[in-house]
């Protein structure tokens, strides 16, 4: 039988100098081999998403799951914020790492919360609400141990509560707004030594999850990395789910 093809968009400005950008492509194919499964991965740039809410669901409808990438500042920073959110109210499986986790924090903030005025320090430094700010000490090329909230997601998908990533990131979660920000369904799933936000996942959706490290680096290293391989399954199952419903419905 032949494998099920998924289709994966990676939402964000493709550069392949950026080592997290050379991870992408072998971290999904690692997983789609342990799953015995196809991955056609499409990049899809930030400035190349459609103008609307609308019409960003709508080109999205036609994939299987939603990644972004490390990489900001965007070229059009409204556009990666209109895709997260297409993924977060159409039940697409969603993943952010590092800049794909802040926006996908300022998204929820700006359009669940209602914080108008919320802003990532990186492209609007004079923000009123800076949801997304400079880190006390910068995570660049930096090794961090984790723990992980038990009964997540993200511990379900790596089987454990402790783990170790890598990070090239300078910009996180704002102490100052977190509370009200994690009050509700997003809730933290990962921490730093120091208690931290390290990753997000929404609680109700069949798979949203954001993490400031870069899980997809273990695959450099020839690995598979736990919430790549999740990703997929999620995938799956939403592509197994669809067709139930189109043959249910069909006559």
């Amino acid at each position: 039988m032949a494998a099920v093809t998924l289709r994966l968009a990676l939402v964000g400005d493709r550069d392949d100098a950026k080592t997290a950008h050379q991870a992408n492509p072998l971290a999904l194919a690692l997983a789609a081999a342990e799953l015995g499964l196809a991955v056609d991965a499409r990049w899809i740039g930030s400035d190349a998403l459609p103008a609307t809410d609308a019409a960003t669901a709508a080109l999205l409808a036609g994939f299987d799951a939603l990644w972004c990438p490390p990489g900001s500042p965007y070229r059009d920073a409204d556009g990666v914020l209109r895709a997260i959110r297409a993924a977060r109210e159409g039940g697409l499986p969603f993943l952010g790492t590092c800049s794909g986790f802040q926006h996908a924090a300022l998204e929820y903030a700006r359009t669940v919360l209602g914080w108008a005025d919320a802003g990532h320090a990186e492209s609007t430094p004079d923000a009123a609400r800076p949801v997304v700010a400079p880190l006390a000490c910068a995570l660049v090329e930096q090794r961090e141990p984790l723990r992980l909230a038990a009964g997540s997601r993200l511990a379900g998908a790596y089987g454990v509560v402790e783990t170790v990533e890598g990070y090239r990131c300078r910009y996180g979660l704002n102490p100052r707004y977190a509370d009200a920000l994690l009050a509700g369904p997003l809730r933290a799933s990962a921490f730093s030594p120091d208690g931290e936000v390290r990753a997000i996942e929404l609680d109700g959706h069949p798979f949203f999850v954001g993490t400031l490290f870069q899980p997809e680096r273990a695959a450099l290293d020839g690995a598979t990395p736990p919430l790549v391989r999740a990703l997929l399954v999620a995938a799956a199952a939403r592509r197994r789910l669809s067709q139930t419903s189109g043959a249910a419905t069909c006559c």
